[in-house]
């Protein structure tokens, strides 16, 4: 059993998820602000004002800039956070018996969208929602140093060969399973096939018992970062 709210029992793309409901929150309760405080000058100070004047600009200022970059980025936030509950929802017909998976799980290098530790071994999976086609040629740059960083810090805790997984939710990949630069870049809906296919390395207790060393190893980072946490808010 988890704890409750332990680093571990987090559901798939829960992470994001809040962000998109923090971003949407903030953008609701600034223009409710800014409606507020112009209706309130306009009727103080009259509407040939210069400040009730000033705050209508400020309003239309903040609706443009909303429009323009902050919807874009709430509606891409939201579409990741879909791409890993997708996910999320296909790894949950791996057997419990023999696969164990932890999502939204993180060592410092950003949130690791999902970890699975089963017969075949150890994998990161990093989510992706572009929708396509997707050829593996041409992923590059950050979307493979954030897989590779991922593999990495797993790696560097558990001492263990990590593959690193770049599963595209919704897109048409040209070569699915195939490699770049030690990333494995394939679809979502041939994941659960690949990994039953996977040869098994490990055994049933070598899976429990790597699955205690990384539970524990979460829940000490995140004693950890609440420890620091409520340091620093003494010190305010």
């Amino acid at each position: 059993m988890h704890a409750a709210g332990d680093a571990t029992s987090r559901a798939a793309g829960q992470h994001a998820r809040s962000t998109v409901v923090r971003l949407r929150l903030r953008t609701l309760v600034t223009l409710g602000v800014l409606a507020v405080a112009t209706a309130v000058l306009g009727r103080a100070f009259g509407l040939q004002d210069m400040r009730f004047l000033a705050s209508e600009v400020a309003l239309l200022a903040s609706m443009f800039a909303i429009s323009r970059y902050v919807l874009p980025l709430v509606e891409r936030r939201d579409r990741g956070a879909s791409a890993e509950e997708h996910v999320g929802s296909l790894l949950e017909q791996l057997p419990a018996s023999r696969w164990h998976v932890i999502h939204d799980a993180s060592f410092g290098r950003g949130n690791i969208d999902h970890i699975l530790i089963g017969p075949p071994g150890l994998f990161t999976v990093e989510t992706k929602s572009h929708p396509g086609p997707v050829r593996v040629g041409r992923v590059h740059g950050a979307t493979i140093r954030q897989a590779q960083a991922q593999r990495d810090a797993i790696e560097q805790v558990m001492a263990m060969r990590v593959e690193p997984l770049l599963v595209f939710s919704r897109a048409w990949v040209d070569r699915p399973l195939a490699r770049r630069k030690g990333v494995r870049v394939l679809p979502a809906r041939v994941l659960i096939a690949h990994l039953r296919k996977r040869k098994e390395v490990l055994s049933h207790a070598e899976v429990d018992e790597a699955h205690g060393h990384l539970r524990q190893a979460l829940i000490d980072r995140e004693t950890r970062e609440r420890v620091v946490r409520g340091r620093r808010s003494m010190a305010r």
